[in-house]
């Protein structure tokens, strides 16, 4: 149900009358920007405090009259100063974290328009779906589609494994967005049966999660995966860090101490444990030099196998992917740094022996790349071992499991920095949205307007994405274990054999498991 309200909404002052749509708990009011109709901050499940802290998400409160739906939900506890970007700070506060937001080009219910759900990245620490650097305007009107982003917990509240709580909290949140998307979208114009999920780094392990998860079979048929990491934690190393993080507060990780602690303080533990993380190595083993204390967990129940042996056995087969990844992921990492072009032999030799596969890794490595410098080796295996072989190998394992698959690759280089940035992470983002000029666009492009060229990369991004959420077509070949075509997205972007033979032959046969503990 659609209609157009001019009386004051209920609990704020009257504004310029906008679009009302009905949803399952109340009716809300939005705003017409630049010819579309957006609705930000809509409670998709209630507040998890109190007694539904860290449990999984329950649902929103029924209300009377009309909510305004002007302002992005507040953010997940997180350590705000690294979130960055201008904008944030008027960003409301409160426990109202679980929120979505849409953007649509018609809320009429006759429309029946594609849907494309975005799931932020982060690290599975950080993100918020207000950021100005996912503004799907865009998206939304170059594609035609109705464009849905969402809030989900992080960090502690989301990923910590504690005693009395269910496992991946993060993970149980997006489905509960998802199970909106598929109750209330129609009023917003948008097909509850053409939803595609599409997410970028921790946001592409969120959408392997999903296709893994039979809490969220049916709520989508399509998906896109940016960048997908492989890093995903077992059971017992979980724990283990989760013992740790709760031990940086003197706590025991149990769901009585940690909700002593007030959310936004919680957050504490985990940017206390990161920076230590290294030296948990002969512990925690790959895990440790990630920094990263958080990563869904495989369980056995909310995320019963990991996503490449899920897919592998057909658990997505019916679901159309597509996925890809940078070519130069994790420079990105090696430049917020401040490493450069400085990396030592020793360093580039660590990295080697801790991330290349099999017992004689360091030097097939060396032997497949004979000129490449210690920056460029450290920097490789890297980019391997977090994001380009994960990617790759998902798509072979969607393919095995007799699904289909359209993969690309990013070379297109981000002109910030003299191009010494190559094609990084996170490069993608603002090329998808079109948001050069925040959060992360602001050093990929520092400060350069975008060329006519990324202005025609970025109009292709958009172009391939709508079409795929509309059709499960990108406008190239599936791929398969014979040609292995790809799409090369660059200035000249062309459809050729996966570029990286290389890497791909280094890692043949290697199996992506839950990173184990150790000892």
């Amino acid at each position: 149900m659609t209609t157009t309200d001019s009386r004051p909404s209920a609990g704020g002052p009257s504004e310029q009358p906008g679009p009302v749509v009905r949803t399952t708990a109340g009716s809300v009011r939005g705003r017409n920007e630049e010819g579309l109709a957006v609705f930000r901050g809509i409670p998709f499940a209630a507040p998890p405090v109190g007694e539904a802290r860290f449990q999984a998400p329950r649902p929103a409160p029924t209300y009377d009259g009309i909510r305004d739906a002007y302002a992005f939900g507040p953010p997940p506890p997180q350590d705000l100063g690294l979130m960055g970007g201008p904008g944030l700070i008027d960003v409301p506060q409160g426990d109202d974290w679980l929120t979505v937001n849409v953007w649509t080009p018609e809320p009429d219910p006759a429309a029946h328009r594609p849907v494309m759900v975005w799931i932020y990245g982060g690290a599975y620490k950080l993100g918020h779906a207000g950021s100005p650097g996912y503004d799907a305007r865009h998206i939304a009107t170059d594609g035609d589609v109705v464009v849905v982003s969402l809030n989900y917990r992080v960090g502690m509240e989301g990923f910590a494994r504690i005693e009395g709580a269910p496992a991946n909290r993060g993970l149980l949140d997006q489905v509960a967005a998802l199970e909106w998307v598929r109750d209330n979208i129609a009023s917003f114009g948008g097909d509850p049966g053409q939803v595609t999920i599409f997410g970028e780094s921790a946001g592409a392990g969120s959408v392997a999660s999903l296709l893994s998860m039979p809490h969220a079979a049916g709520l989508f048929r399509r998906a896109i995966a940016q960048s997908v990491p492989g890093t995903f934690f077992s059971d017992a190393l979980a724990r283990d860090i989760g013992t740790a993080l709760a031990a940086e507060l003197g706590l025991r990780p149990t769901v009585a101490d940690l909700s002593t602690i007030a959310p936004r303080e919680l957050t504490s533990a985990g940017e206390a444990l990161g920076p230590k993380m290294p030296q948990y190595i002969d512990r925690w083993g790959q895990a440790a030099p990630t920094v990263t204390p958080f990563s869904p967990v495989v369980d056995g129940d909310v995320l019963p196998a990991m996503p490449w042996q899920a897919l592998a056995a057909g658990a997505a087969k019916d679901v159309e992917l597509l996925l890809g990844h940078n070519r130069d992921e994790y420079r990105l990492f090696v430049a917020m740094a401040g490493g450069l072009g400085q990396i030592s032999e020793e360093r580039a030799a660590s990295a080697l022996r801790l991330f290349a596969p099999g017992p004689e890794g360091e030097q097939s490595y060396r032997a497949a790349f004979p000129e490449a410098s210690p920056s460029e080796l450290f920097e490789r295996v890297q980019t391997d071992w977090l994001f380009s072989m994960p990617t790759l190998h998902l798509a072979e394992a969607q393919r095995a499991g007799g699904g289909r698959a359209h993969v690309y690759e990013l070379t297109w280089p981000a002109p910030g920095n003299g191009g010494a940035l190559g094609a990084c992470h996170a490069l993608d983002i603002p090329l998808l949205f079109g948001t050069y000029g925040a959060d992360l666009g602001l050093l990929l492009f520092a400060g350069v307007e975008p060329s006519a060229e990324a202005l025609a990369l970025s109009s292709r991004f958009r172009a391939s994405w709508t079409s795929f959420a509309r059709s499960g077509d990108p406008g190239w070949p599936a791929y398969d274990d014979e040609r292995r075509l790809v799409q090369v997205l660059d200035a000249e972007p062309e459809v050729r054999a996966y570029p990286e033979e290389a890497s791909l032959r280094l890692w043949e046969g290697h199996a992506f498991r839950p990173l184990p503990l150790l000892g």
